[in-house]
């Protein structure tokens, strides 16, 4: 019986650890099942973001250290919108503080260019619980590329 809680807590670590290894999986099969049925082509890069150019930018294109101005709408695989720039504002942040999603897409971007980004949870807030964000979430973020600075 001494065993009994070790046993338990052997189980619930390998049963995380598995959970974990299938995530990327399952959000490849969510991101692959959201673009069938809106009919929609993409292309994955190879860190498994998916992405589609709505428009192609003429101006500059940004690197991992660039400061990037932008307008954006993030939601979730479900339609949820949990976060956008109002109408009239833009959002300016250094692209090496935000999430490894938008670190890869953005610098597939130029200025004045358009994108649809659909970020695997691995790429966007893994297993954290932000409140309207649920852990292991599929992002999808449209975004405009205002400026690089």
């Amino acid at each position: 019986m001494k065993f009994l809680p070790i046993l338990a807590a052997m189980i619930l670590v390998l049963s995380s650890c598995l959970k974990e290894n299938n995530q990327p999986e399952a959000d490849d099969q969510l991101i692959n099942s959201y673009l069938t049925a809106n009919k929609l082509t993409a292309t994955k890069d190879p860190s498994g973001l998916y992405y589609i150019m709505n428009v192609v930018g003429t101006g500059t294109t940004p690197t991992a250290t660039s400061t990037v101005e932008v307008k954006y709408k993030g939601s979730l695989i479900n339609g949820t919108v949990f976060d956008q720039t109002a109408s009239d504002k833009t959002f300016t942040y250094a692209l090496s503080g935000l999430i490894l999603g938008w670190q890869i897409g953005i610098p597939l971007m130029k200025e004045g260019g358009k994108a649809t980004l659909f970020i695997p949870s691995r790429l966007g807030y893994g297993s954290q619980n932000l409140g309207t964000i649920p852990p292991n979430s599929v992002l999808i973020f449209e975004i405009e590329l205002i400026d690089v600075k």
